[in-house]
Parts: C-alpha cells; sequence; structure tokens
C-alpha cells in the first residue's frame, strides 16, 4: 500500500514514521520543506517536494495539518489526481461541516474521505498509543483501521462524514473542563498552604482522579508547560466545538468560559504553551 502522509509535524513525523516501521510504502510531504527533509533522513524515507505529483500514485492519503484551509487545499488538490477508488484519512482536528463538504467532493470524483481526528497528544503519537474517532462509510472502516493501527489504541466509527470531528470537540469540550479544575484544586491547595503532593496522592486515586490529574499535577505545580498541544490550538478546537454549538443548540457555558481564560493565557505570552498553563494564570493572580 502506497502511502502519502502529508503533514510532519509534532504529531505527523512520529505517526508517518510508524507506518514506515509498519511495513507501508510511505512518502512524506510538507509545506515547510526543511520539515519533510527532516524526517526524511531521520527515517531513511523518501519525501516529496510536489504535492500533485506524490498523491498521483497513492491509494492512500493521510493528513496532519493545521486548520480547515489547509484540510480544503490539500484535499481539492489531491482529488483532482488521485484514482478512483483511492482514499482519503484526515486526522486534522477541523469542523464537522468541512469533513462533510469533502466527502461530497471525493465521493463525485470516486474518492473515499474519512475524517479521523486523533486524542492523545504529542506522547500518544510518539508512543503509536492514539485514540482515533473516525466519521465514514462503513465500508471503508477496515481500510482506515488498516493504515491507522501502527499508531493507535483504539478507533471507532461514530457515523458518516463529520461524526469523528464532532467526537473530537466533546473530546475537547471534557477536556477543557477537567483541566480548569485540576488548576482550581492545585490552586486552592497552594493557597491554603498545604502540600500539593500530599492533595495528589490524597484525591487522585479516588473520583477526583484522570489522566490529566496523573500526567499534570506534578508539571503544573512545578510551573511547566511546555508538555505538548498549545494553547493556541486548543483555542482553535474550541471555536469549533462553540461554533457548532451555535448550530445545534448546545449550551458550552463551562467550555466558552474556559475558552476565555486560555485567551488571558495567550496574553501572557503562553501561545504555545500546553493546556495546562490554566494555572499559570490562577498564580498569576496569586503572586
Amino acid at each position: 500500500m502506497r502511502i502519502v502522509f502529508a503533514g510532519l509535524g509534532v504529531m505527523g513525523a512520529p505517526m508517518a514514521g510508524h507506518l514506515l516501521k509498519a511495513g507501508f510504502e510511505v512518502v512524506g510531504f510538507n509545506r515547510s520543506v526543511d520539515k519533510a527533509m527532516a524526517w526524511g533522513e531521520a527515517h531513511r524515507a523518501a519525501f516529496a517536494t510536489d504535492f500533485e505529483e506524490a498523491v498521483e500514485n497513492a491509494e492512500v492519503l493521510v493528513l496532519c495539518v493545521g486548520r480547515d484551509d489547509d484540510v480544503r487545499d490539500l484535499v481539492t488538490r489531491a482529488a483532482e489526481r488521485m484514482a478512483a477508488g483511492s482514499l482519503i484519512i484526515d486526522h486534522t482536528t477541523t469542523s464537522a461541516r468541512l469533513a462533510r463538504e469533502l466527502s461530497v467532493l471525493c465521493a463525485g470524483k470516486g474518492l473515499y474521505f474519512a475524517d479521523a481526528p486523533v486524542s492523545g497528544g504529542q506522547a500518544g503519537a510518539v508512543n503509536g498509543a492514539l485514540s482515533v474517532m473516525v466519521g465514514c462509510e462503513e465500508s471503508q472502516l477496515a481500510r482506515v483501521r488498516a493504515v491507522t493501527l501502527p499508531y493507535t489504541k483504539s478507533l471507532t466509527r461514530i457515523g458518516e462524514a463529520g461524526a469523528g470531528q464532532t467526537a473530537k470537540m466533546c473530546n475537547q469540550i471534557a477536556i477543557a473542563g477537567a483541566v480548569q479544575g485540576i488548576a482550581e484544586a492545585l490552586h486552592f491547595a497552594k493557597c491554603a498552604d498545604i502540600d500539593p503532593e500530599l492533595v495528589f496522592q490524597a484525591i487522585s486515586q479516588g473520583a477526583a482522579g484522570s489522566w490529566q490529574m496523573s500526567n499534570r499535577w506534578a508539571t503544573m505545580a512545578e510551573g511547566k508547560y511546555d508538555f505538548g498541544f498549545a494553547v493556541d490550538w486548543m483555542r482553535k478546537d474550541l471555536g469549533i466545538a462553540l461554533d457548532e454549538a451555535r448550530s445545534n443548540g448546545a449550551h458550552l457555558s463551562v467550555a466558552a468560559l474556559v475558552d476565555q481564560f486560555y485567551s488571558e493565557v495567550q496574553a501572557m505570552g503562553g501561545q504555545r504553551w500546553d493546556t495546562s498553563s490554566l494555572h499559570a494564570r490562577l498564580e498569576a493572580r496569586r503572586k
């Protein structure tokens, strides 16, 4: 199976590497050629500088890029070159509206499209332990699973086109509330002058425990915020969810509030800090 993997950033580069290790024929592509070259050198693998030429003979195109416009551009260009029956898998977090639009576009060209956003962050990509939420035709699920297996720990088909992106919105909504709660609990412990480590030992194994608490409490306590998914990207994702909520009637009061808290983190210079930096905002006020 010949795969073109477009988007060799902190997530895409290790994901594409896992495909190579699994024995797939992979050609890497990145709009910044230096990243493609670095990936190719690191893995002794082929990379392309001409996107259209790269996808012309590909059976599968995998995307892990930035925003809706980036995905629309690459899928539109690929649809003019890829052979009928080929598959496009998009791991980018985008709007569900775009996923439905591109599914229709691809169907018109005889192609298949799957929106397949991931959760697990940079560590999940590096360790091959991502969770994938998929929106696609049921007939294509086996193909999507076969391609993504080398870098995933779970894959769930949610429904037709756009359903994967909608599930990813649920993921980000839940994370936003969880991280804010942990940030406030840690901040409260510090204000009360009790040992954060002892508090963690006391509450992390009970009902308050979570992945975020287990993996971020200690680093938040130390004021370290360089562990993956950036605030800029979280605000993009929450913006997508809040926009979708205006269409489907959902009430996302906590997500909207936390989004504003992240805007304050950005104003502090924390655009590239990870999402646990909500704690930095609280600590700045304490000082």
